[in-house]
């Protein structure tokens, strides 16, 4: 039954995610901005909202103890981001190589892709930093989380202000395809594309919801921990399927797009959710937590230089996968 659940689940998502990338095409079009805004704000915090909650509520409205809330917490907050700079960026690498080959060059907008990187790289090496730090200093933690709520701001305000020269050097969004909802007679204004945008993002939810039940309940055969649960099961069932639109717009050749919407979740999820792990959990440095922690740091820095030789291509984020197979091997086995 589980499995039927998991099958339902996906193909819900994969229908969600179609009419969020189309109607968000369509909206960044309508208001006139670059894609790097569409990909790496708009789209970037729309699907990762959902997961967004499942820290707060371990935190807020678990029924475990103290220890087990936190674990499950900690592992949710880091596992989102080292899902997306190993595995998710891996995938995309797939999908990009089926298409155009294992070599062929990816064209996301240069200084957008630099600018999330760079910003993640420091929001969360402040994050591992304070993992260090000892509980008997909430001044210098609470310092910490504030800055990481800053620096978030800042990323935010640099973005939008690049969008006007991207759009005037040609990267501004443009939507492939009719509105969906204009098939069935409904008009193309900016309602309908809201709409359909809530429809779309509903359904991402929906679907993530029912890929998580399913998860949980095979879960408990695997015999394994709270934390390590939350760092490998927890992401998997709620934020890689949110990153389907990465895969649908990287075959539609939207590479900007694409990688707009992980570089800008990695942000989101790189510096506010970990400001909310250092005020509100014991956020210690456990040996998952500091492996998980140096994977993604490890993988996030080998993008940076990526973009920096100036070409990326599909078989150098091999690499990524890698990064994510080491850490789940030595999780479950170390």
């Amino acid at each position: 039954m589980e499995i039927l659940i998991l099958v339902g689940a996906l193909v819900i998502i994969l229908l969600g995610a179609e009419a969020f990338t189309n109607s968000l095409e369509h909206f960044g079009q309508r208001l006139g901005i670059s894609e790097g805004v569409t990909g790496s704000i708009f789209a970037a915090i729309g699907t990762a909202l959902p997961e967004t909650m499942v820290p707060l509520f371990a935190i807020f409205l678990g029924s475990g103890t103290e220890t087990l809330r936190h674990e499950v917490a900690v592992g949710a907050i880091l596992g989102a981001p080292l899902l997306l700079a190993t595995l998710a960026f891996f995938l995309v690498g797939i999908f990009a190589a089926r298409s155009r080959g294992w070599y062929a060059t990816l064209t996301p907008e240069p200084t957008g892709f630099a600018r999330d990187l760079l910003w993640f790289n420091w929001a969360f090496f402040i994050g591992v930093m304070a993992a260090f730090v000892p509980s008997e200093w909430p001044w210098v933690r609470g310092l910490m989380a504030f800055t990481l709520v800053g620096m978030y701001v800042a990323y935010l305000t640099l973005t939008i202000r690049a969008s006007t020269d991207l759009v005037d050097d040609g990267h501004g969004t443009e939507a492939d395809h009719p509105l969906y909802s204009t098939k069935i007679g409904l008009p193309d204004n900016l309602v309908m594309i809201l709409f359909q945008l809530g429809v779309g993002l509903g359904l991402i939810m929906l679907g993530a919801k029912g890929f998580v039940y399913g998860i949980e309940h095979l879960a408990p055969l695997w015999g394994i921990s709270a934390l390590t649960l939350s760092l490998l099961i927890v992401p998997i069932a709620t934020e890689l399927p949110e990153k389907v639109n990465s895969i649908l717009w990287i075959r539609r050749g939207k590479d900007t797009l694409a990688v707009g919407n992980l570089t800008g979740a990695m942000m989101f999820q790189g510096s506010l959710l970990p400001a909310v792990g250092i005020m509100l959990t014991a956020w210690v440095p456990q040996k998952e937590i500091l492996v998980g922690m140096a994977m993604t740091l490890v993988a996030a820095t080998y993008l940076t230089w990526l973009v920096r030789r100036g070409a990326v291509k599909p078989i150098h984020l091999v690499v990524n996968g890698l990064c994510y197979l080491g850490f789940v091997l030595s999780v479950l086995f170390w």
